[in-house]
């Protein structure tokens, strides 16, 4: 690869958008290649699909890899294109089914209907936005996921990859890249929501001097897999965006801290870096502009208090990741002491389109306070699962009937978390509001950095609370009293009221030890681990004297309060749960009435899911 000027990149450009619409007049066959895709068989799927078509002597046909598509209930997934047909994107597809495909749509020209997902072929953002509809998915974080091939730096440059940044290089100078963000409205998509523009503006404003920029790709939330998958997907949107802020504040240098529980998203940043590197997109004297910006990775040992902007920057610099207090602010005084800003993976993909098309574009979509759209990781008790971008202001309901498919298997929706274990357990009065911090906040949860886990009828919701301040205690640092005894203190409260030993003073105690945390931690992992917590007993308080009064899990997850037992007068004498028991604690003769010795029960419950005459019940 040779080093590209500003021309070159353009003419560079140019080629390769002939050549995509070169391989549009053809049949292209896209296989999503993503970790979820991986995980459920993917590159069987894509051995499958090039064997099927040589064996139908279809050589003109492209086979080629890309990011997550986003449809994760339905992976392996394959977008299928061919000339005079709509895009057809097929789920669920295992080697059988790929030969169908192939069969079927690639060389039968008919569409394979059993196989086709229900979600419609991507919609990227490429145009002006008129009215937002906040129904659908809108994808500018995700705009190349699963689209191109994330590997090959020419199909990036195709869809104007790094044309952000030469326009940048070549015609603004660095206070108008800060102003134009500012002027977007663009707020930290990692937690808090700090204006973008505004941390870039305080790094900007020291003295001339070694700044660093770094991406916090250290995505810890259980659950959560945005920033990966957009890793995985578009590596080349991050680091264009890198340069850009690098530019902007005059910093020289940049570091990617991310976790190395991330082989794929690591491997397809190594490639990306390589690739930009050789064609001089970053490096020294960048498009001949007399700008340099260089890269590194730093992989993190999975810690969740890494997260916390001071913490990452100790463990890059090779100490234990533990917060720092502030101000000074990284901003001011990071990186082994110089200004230094940090911005997560979907805050910087969002960059290279605001330079591009402009604030005032950027600003028409979403609600007055919180621009652009959010990507989240949609999980738990509901139909489809997936990576999803939605404009801000789109409504919880919005997102999991419609866009999710609504509930698992009929069963009433209980309970939202954004914000993963820091987040509010938001119930099903509050399913209309709008997805923006301010909103989000004044029902007692938080944005976050996308994760959304839904629950239903089943889920008992001390145990849920008990989950994450679970997680929340063994990833605190320990550093500051508030979180660490707090944090401890809380979990052993939920753990005697799930074991049905707690008293209503417990919850007194709680809501104490609940503010102290908030008020007193010294990061914002402390300030926000009693969130779940919090939401959860004040609007389901009912649950939590249920447990403590009553002796009673109505979702039947807590053990100690369960029982379990036989009507005889419904058991058939099936077998079927004694079959399914562990222990061996179920006694009886075949077509005769079971029972259930309850000194042998460990409650698993297992007898209770089999039954399909109702003949066992749970007290």
């Amino acid at each position: 690869m040779a080093k590209l000027t500003v021309e070159a990149l353009g003419a560079l450009r140019g080629q390769q958008q002939a050549a995509a619409r070169a391989r549009g007049e053809g049949v292209v066959v896209t296989v999503g290649m993503g970790t979820c895709g991986v995980a459920a068989g993917s590159n069987a799927t894509f051995e499958a699909i090039a064997a099927a078509l040589a064996a139908q002597g279809l050589k003109d046909v492209l086979v080629r890899p890309t990011g997550c598509m986003g449809l994760c209930h339905s992976e392996p997934t394959v977008e299928v294109r061919a000339p005079g047909m709509p895009a057809v994107i097929y789920g669920n597809v295992d080697r059988a089914a790929a030969q169908k495909i192939v069969e079927g749509h690639v060389a039968g020209g008919r569409v394979v209907e059993e196989l086709v997902c229900d979600t419609p072929a991507l919609d990227i953002v490429t145009a002006d936005i008129g009215g937002v509809d906040y129904e659908k998915q809108l994808r500018i974080v995700l705009r190349n996921c699963g689209v191109i091939d994330p590997d090959k730096i020419d199909e990036y440059i195709a869809r104007d990859g790094y044309a952000a940044l030469a326009k940048v290089l070549t015609g603004m100078a660095p206070q108008g890249v800060v102003d134009e963000v500012l002027k977007s409205g663009l707020r930290g998509r990692g937690g808090a929501g700090f204006l973008t523009g505004r941390k870039w503006q305080f790094a900007a404003a020291q003295p001339e001097g070694q700044k660093y920029m770094v991406c916090n790709a250290d995505e810890g939330d259980p659950g959560a897999y945005m920033d990966r998958s957009t890793l995985e997907g578009d590596p080349h949107s991050v680091l264009e965006a890198m340069a850009i802020a690098g530019y902007a504040i005059g910093a020289s240098k940049g570091f990617i801290y991310i976790r190395a529980e991330y082989p794929l998203a690591i491997q397809r940043l190594e490639t990306a870096i390589a690739q930009a590197t050789a064609y001089g997109l970053l490096g020294e004297d960048i498009l001949g502009s007399g700008f340099s910006f260089t890269i590194e990775l730093r992989l993190g040992a999975g810690a969740f208090v890494c997260g916390e902007e001071t913490a990452l920057l100790a463990s890059i610099e090779g100490k234990r990741g533990m917060p720092t207090p502030r101000p000074p602010f990284p901003a001011v005084k990071g990186l082994w002491g110089c200004p230094t800003v940090i911005n997560n993976v979907e805050t910087l993909a969002n960059i290279p389109v605001v330079l591009l098309k402009g604030a005032e574009w950027f600003g028409k979509i979403g609600t007055e306070t919180t621009k652009g759209t959010k990507v989240f990781a949609l999980t738990g008790k509901v139909n489809k699962c997936g990576l999803i971008e939605v404009p801000m202001g789109t409504t919880l309901r919005s997102i999991i009937f419609t866009i999710g498919g609504g509930i698992k298997d009929g069963k009433a929706f209980k309970a939202a978390q954004t914000g993963g274990p820091s987040g509010g357990i938001i119930p099903p009065q509050f399913l209309d509001t709008p997805i923006d911090y301010e909103s989000l906040a004044k029902i007692g949860s938080i944005m976050g950095s996308g994760g959304l886990i839904v629950m239903d009828e089943d889920d008992c919701i001390p145990d849920i609370a008990k989950f994450y301040l679970d997680f929340t205690v063994d990833e605190s640092c320990g550093k500051c009293c508030p979180c660490r005894i707090g944090g401890r203190k809380l979990l052993d409260y939920l753990d005697k009221i799930c074991k049905g030993a707690g008293t209503l003073e417990d919850i007194d105690k709680m809501q104490v030890i609940c503010e102290a945390m908030s008020r007193a931690s010294l990061c914002g992992l402390g300030q926000t681990a009693s969130n779940p917590v919090q939401s959860s007993l004040r609007y389901f308080m009912d649950e939590y004297k249920e447990h403590i009064e009553q002796k009673k899990c109505r979702a039947g997850k807590c053990k100690n309060l369960l029982s379990y037992s036989i009507i005889p007068e419904k058991c058939v004498g099936c077998t079927a749960c004694a079959k399914v028991c562990p222990v061996n604690a179920i006694k009886g003769e075949r077509k005769q009435p079971h029972v259930i010795d309850s000194a042998k029960c460990i409650k698993c419950g297992q007898c209770f899911d089999v039954c399909k005459f109702q003949a066992v019940v749970r007290g």
